[in-house]
């Protein structure tokens, strides 16, 4: 696609959030596009949903496919392309990837969020050897072992109790004297016999020999400074994509998230946000969906009647 080609909104991120941007895009008959250097988002790394209303107890990824062929159904033309660079074009904005370069009077941008790292030695060394981030992806590598869990979030309950399901013995790891999980992911733990929370805990080393063997505690545990864990999977919050929305001026509140109004617009003119990558406080599946929705309404509403954006 050429610069000739002038399309109403380009959605970048193929999330929950960008797909559900996208259906309601192409219901409105915009000219648009998905880029995104992968598909799917966080709720791949979700093993059970049991809370999205209509299709209850899916995997994530599942989940992720079904709003997707919905929004192909209605057009949505999706694109596994990275983007580069956003830049204000006149009265539009220009988009380049690591393909091509597109042109467009809106933008949504629906980037997401990453996993934080805990930033202790042998994390790196030890990624993907012993050191992970997703229990749906690599549970099965630990099948009758013995494997720790880092934070105390809904998700990181979850990925405890997906590890659970594999492994001979799971360890939840957590700096503050209780986990947060809500009250139902909180019971299924505690009911879960081979899951043991170990309280007021930080991993300050991983350790091992090509692989990882054990971790370093800052507090003992029954009488030792060293767990032995044949995994350790980290779960300690996230951290929004925001650097494509800062160069062109973006505003962000004080984590990093993307501020938006209750419509989903942000600071810039044409320019919208959607899902994880937001300052929104309660962020879950339904909710990615339904800002996506907004922001494309928006998108639409402002194409409509802005025809000279500035």
């Amino acid at each position: 696609m050429t610069q000739n080609n002038l399309l109403d909104t380009v959605i970048i991120g193929a999330g929950l959030a960008g797909y559900g941007a996208a259906l309601y895009a192409g219901r409105f008959k915009m000219n648009s596009v998905i880029l995104s250097r992968d598909t799917g988002g966080t709720i791949n790394w979700a093993h059970i949903v049991d809370n999205y209303p209509g299709i209850p107890n899916i995997e994530g990824i599942d989940l992720a496919d079904k709003i997707k062929e919905h929004a192909l159904k209605f057009g949505a033309e999706l694109k596994l392309e990275e983007v580069e660079n956003l830049q204000k074009e006149d009265n539009y904005f220009k988009v380049k990837t690591d393909k091509s370069e597109y042109l467009t009077k809106t933008i949504i941008i629906a980037t997401g969020r990453e996993r934080k790292k805990l930033g202790i030695p042998g994390e790196e060394e030890f990624q993907g050897n012993g050191v992970h981030t997703c229990a749906v992806c690599d549970a099965f590598l630990y099948k009758g072992k013995t494997v720790g869990v880092v934070g105390g979030s809904d998700s990181a309950a979850k990925e405890a109790l997906v590890l659970a399901e594999h492994a001979k013995k799971v360890y939840i790891i957590y700096r503050k004297d209780k986990i947060r999980a809500e009250p139902t992911l909180y019971e299924k733990v505690m009911e879960t016999s081979n899951i043991e929370i170990i309280n007021n805990t930080n991993i300050i080393q991983a350790k091992g020999d090509g692989r990882l063997s054990h971790v370093i505690l800052d507090n003992q545990y029954n009488g030792s400074e060293e767990l032995p864990l044949d995994g350790l999977f980290i779960d300690v919050g996230y951290v929004p994509l925001t650097e494509l929305a800062r160069t062109i001026g973006v505003e962000e509140n004080e984590n990093g998230e993307i501020i938006v109004d209750k419509m989903n617009c942000t600071n810039v003119r044409g320019v919208f946000a959607a899902g994880d990558v937001t300052d929104i406080e309660f962020k879950q599946a339904i909710t990615a969906v339904a800002q996506g929705s907004k922001a494309a309404y928006m998108a639409f509403k402002y194409v409509n009647t802005n025809t000279k954006p500035s």
